[in-house]
């Protein structure tokens, strides 16, 4: 996956909303107003979302005579956990660290 690819996931996803519709599609395929339902704006700005996230290759649109079901694809997904993943090391250690410096704490309020 290149840096480009990458920004244009993460830019997708950084809308609450549009994380939201890829929760929902999860689920499975579903058209423009079944994913607008539980949202407080437009058929049409909910059309706007999907059109990011299809430019950012997280889902797929198809034609089903006059309904356009959406769906998840999941290799820009996987391409970025991958990305993510690479940090796991890091976060791991601090998190390591943290567990240790909680214990030295708890051990010396109950020494005392």
């Amino acid at each position: 996956m290149t840096v480009d690819q990458l920004s244009t996931t993460f830019a997708a996803l950084a809308d609450p909303t549009r994380r939201a519709i890829i929760a929902r599609l999860v689920e499975g395929e579903a058209t423009v107003n079944q994913l607008a339902e539980p949202f407080p704006i437009t058929v049409q700005a909910v059309s706007k979302h999907l059109k990011v996230l299809e430019r950012a290759g997280l889902i797929v649109r198809g034609r089903s005579a006059q309904l356009r079901p959406s769906r998840l694809q999941g290799a820009a997904l996987k391409d970025a956990a991958d990305w993510l993943a690479g940090y796991r090391g890091f976060w791991e250690h601090r998190f390591d660290r943290l567990d240790e410096h909680l214990r030295e704490i708890e051990k010396g309020t109950t020494n005392e």
